[in-house]
């Protein structure tokens, strides 16, 4: 699906279809336009739409083999970005990440959404209540807000994972949790670097408009990246490494639980073992085929052999028990 989003004075049209030439007709060079291309597995009418803006060809690779490089720092044609957005929404016992491609141009913004952002929908959604106005301050300002929820969006993050995490501790602390609990958290921990990935490509982008000369962003854009990402992205930073350490914390635990349970059992079995052995020893004796045992004679060896067998067991419970080994 192509969504077609065209900014003019106090004016915004939403244009939608799945046929590339039909949307790329309603294009206006001298408009700004947000191009979102949401499920858009076409290479060739990618490459239309790249050649329509005048871009690299090699884009077209860029954006289908897609890997998280974050941000391209060949900016001849255009700002390019390989996003990767972490999700609260759970797949497989991994957070679902939303995969894509960000292009900043003069007057454009094209994002290639392997899966549809939800956080995009919403900020087209706002966009179609006037409640901001890109028109003011120029495209690039739009990127400023797609960064800006994209941010926001890892504290509704962060939040699930908490609560996620409060879950898992009261297992893991009560003792209550398996194996699974331990690979519960650990797919938990190793789905969550992505966030890293995200707050490394923002900055990045941020120590490019301070040592380049960044012609894709005007200044009082880059002035509203500085004031508002820098603190922002450290204190993201700065809880992502809580939870992280929380994660690893649990996963020790849930480690030393197991490996003490895994004891327990080894050592319930030596016990049993050890009760069970003079009954084996009495038992191989008395299956010795001597000529002379007088027992086997006696019409009470049986019953006694029995009862010596039984309060060698009764017994060795007892004590096992009184010691705490069982």
């Amino acid at each position: 699906m192509l969504i077609l989003l065209t900014f003019s004075q106090n004016q915004l049209d939403l244009f939608s279809s799945m046929n590339v030439d039909t949307v790329l007709q309603r294009i206006d060079g001298s408009q700004n336009i947000w191009l979102r291309c949401v499920n858009f597995r076409d290479r060739a009418g990618t490459g239309r739409i790249l050649n329509h803006f005048q871009l690299n060809p090699s884009r077209v690779n860029m954006v289908f083999n897609h890997t998280p490089t974050g941000m391209d720092e060949d900016t001849q044609d255009c700002l390019f970005d390989n996003y990767e957005i972490l999700t609260h929404q759970l797949k497989n016992r991994e957070f679902e990440v939303a995969r894509g491609s960000i292009l900043l141009g003069r007057n454009f913004i094209i994002t290639f959404e392997i899966t549809e952002v939800k956080i995009f929908t919403v900020l087209t959604n706002n966009l179609q209540k006037r409640n901001i106005d890109p028109q003011k301050w120029g495209i690039d300002y739009l990127l400023y807000l797609i960064f800006k929820d994209i941010l926001n969006n890892y504290h509704t993050v962060f939040e699930y994972i908490s609560r996620q995490l409060d879950d898992l501790e009261d297992e893991v602390l009560g003792n209550f949790g398996d194996e699974s609990t331990y690979h519960k958290i650990a797919s938990m921990r190793q789905s969550t670097r992505v966030g890293r990935r995200n707050f490394q490509s923002i900055k990045s982008l941020l120590m490019m408009m301070d040592y380049e000369d960044l012609q894709w962003i005007s200044e009082p854009v880059k002035a509203l990246f500085n004031q508002e990402f820098v603190h922002h992205i450290d204190n993201l930073w700065q809880e992502y490494q809580t939870l992280r350490i929380w994660m690893s914390e649990l996963m020790e635990i849930q480690r030393d639980n197991i490996a003490s349970e895994t004891s327990d059992r080894i050592n319930r079995l030596t016990i049993l073992s050890a009760v069970f052995l003079p009954i084996t020893f009495i038992a191989g004796v008395y299956g010795m085929n001597f000529k002379y045992m007088p027992e086997l004679e006696q019409p009470w060896g049986y019953p006694v052999a029995i009862a010596v067998m039984a309060l060698i067991v009764i017994g060795s419970i007892v004590y096992a028990k009184k010691q705490r080994w069982l």
